[in-house]
């Protein structure tokens, strides 16, 4: 499927968003950021100190309970991989949106409740960041947008830039036309999961079940897309490769 990398972009922006606005500045999908929110609140700036530390432990078992899995069917049928790493994630995010409901309205940051919520959050984003590097494909990142607009910065500087060659702007433009939607698809995720939470609370976290849900569905497609994808982008890089010798 095209627009997967796109969907989950917006996935992130969403989730991360939410979990900010909701649980007390808690990143559930940039997990390091809590670290700069710990140092901050370390000096007395913010609260939740203890939930954004656990926050990481749990971010790291998602991780690794998906490298297990993907592992585990990858000897079995390969593109059964992506599929159950799509149903583990929608699992943790439908026990997030109900651990995030069952201790509404947050007012407590270090009740063991919310704390568990936030944990459930993190181990749920830390299967899509595990996603990407376990599973092969021609995607770009979608959980952080950092390094996805210094590329594209750079590919726009080549796309225009009347020095490049014809195959590398060419491969310039292939990546931005990968790495634009994400980008895009990361912000409105944010400002929609912002709303959503405004107006119905940890409940709009169905709409990323869903979404994980619908993903997992079509993982048989989406892996053939990859496969193709991945073939296209490494000749042109070959291409551009040859014509800079």
């Amino acid at each position: 499927m095209k627009f997967e990398d796109t969907a989950l972009a917006a996935i992130a922006g969403y989730v991360d968003t939410l979990s900010f606005v909701g649980l007390f500045g808690l990143f559930t999908a940039h997990v390091t950021g809590n670290f700069v929110l710990i140092g901050a609140e370390a000096a007395g700036f913010g609260q939740g100190a203890f939930m954004k530390l656990m926050a990481f432990p749990a971010f790291v078992a998602g991780v690794a309970v998906s490298s297990v899995l993907v592992k585990k069917a990858q000897r079995a049928a390969p593109t059964r991989a992506s599929c159950l790493v799509y149903v583990f994630q929608a699992a943790l995010m439908l026990a997030f949106c109900f651990a995030g409901v069952s201790v509404s309205p947050v007012t407590h940051s270090d009740s063991t409740p919310v704390i568990l919520c936030g944990m459930i959050g993190a181990a749920a984003m830390g299967v899509q960041n595990a996603h990407g590097r376990l599973i092969a494909r021609a995607g770009v990142p979608n959980t952080v947008m950092t390094g996805n607009v210094t590329q594209a910065v750079l590919d726009a500087i080549d796309v225009l830039s009347p020095r490049a060659s014809s195959d590398a702007r060419a491969v310039a433009r292939v990546r931005l036309g990968k790495t634009l939607p994400t980008i895009f698809a990361f912000a409105l995720g944010a400002i929609v999961g912002a709303l959503a939470y405004r107006h119905i609370g940890f409940w709009a976290l169905l709409l990323p079940f869903a979404a994980l849900v619908w993903l997992a569905f079509n993982a048989h497609d989406m892996h053939t897309d990859m496969v193709a994808g991945t073939s296209t982008l490494q000749a042109a890089s070959t291409t551009a490769t040859r014509a800079r010798k």
